[in-house]
């Protein structure tokens, strides 16, 4: 029998993108969406981890299942690392995709390519209904696009070019970038975490 395992998002995007990351580990994953009465939860924290550990804290204890949260975002040196923590209300509160890439670009247009270096973080926190919480983290280096391309991906994925790379996130492959990015270096370090969950 498979264990459970949920994902503290209401993202689709993000659950489609852990749900392959996660197969091999052999867990049946149900989201949020599995859980329509699940208030929703105040990212209030002062770091990626304290708001991944919140979020799976909360819905572990809610679901009585161990849970899995992450909490993402883009750092750019040049903006001393903004958009950080706030990367999906970096327009604004009810900012969007396009409005925050929108927000990047004019905020970069003076930085010749040298300059563009960014990177993507993930923290992901893994809760049991006890409330026992352990994070790992995974980072992305690159740097920023003069330009949206590609329309693959979501977020930031048009204007992220992974070091090593000339395309991206949006122009690679989903298994081209499940191999290389935050959210997969981060999961990478998730069986030692899982195992003492089981």
């Amino acid at each position: 029998m498979k264990k459970m395992l949920i994902l503290a998002t209401r993202n689709q995007h993000k659950q489609r993108e852990l749900e392959e990351l996660l197969a091999p580990l052999g867990f049946e994953v149900k989201s949020l969406a599995d859980f329509p009465d699940f208030p929703e939860v105040e990212e209030d924290g002062r770091s990626f981890e304290e708001n991944a550990a919140k979020k799976a804290r909360i819905t572990a204890m809610y679901t009585g299942l161990t849970s899995l949260a992450d909490d993402s975002g883009l750092e750019v040196a040049a903006l001393g690392g903004q958009p950080g923590i706030y990367s999906a209300r970096f327009a604004g509160e009810q900012g969007n995709d396009e409005a925050n890439n929108r927000k990047l670009l004019r905020l970069m247009k003076e930085f010749p390519a040298k300059q563009r270096q960014a990177r993507f973080v993930c923290v992901v926190a893994v809760s049991g209904p006890d409330g026992e919480t352990q994070t790992v983290m995974g980072v992305c280096d690159g740097q920023i696009a003069f330009e949206p391309e590609g329309a693959a991906g979501f977020g930031y994925d048009p204007l992220f070019i992974p070091a090593g790379y000339t395309r991206t996130f949006a122009e690679l492959s989903a298994e081209e970038k499940n191999l290389i990015s935050h959210r997969a270096q981060a999961l990478k370090k998730l069986p030692g975490l899982l195992a003492s969950q089981a």
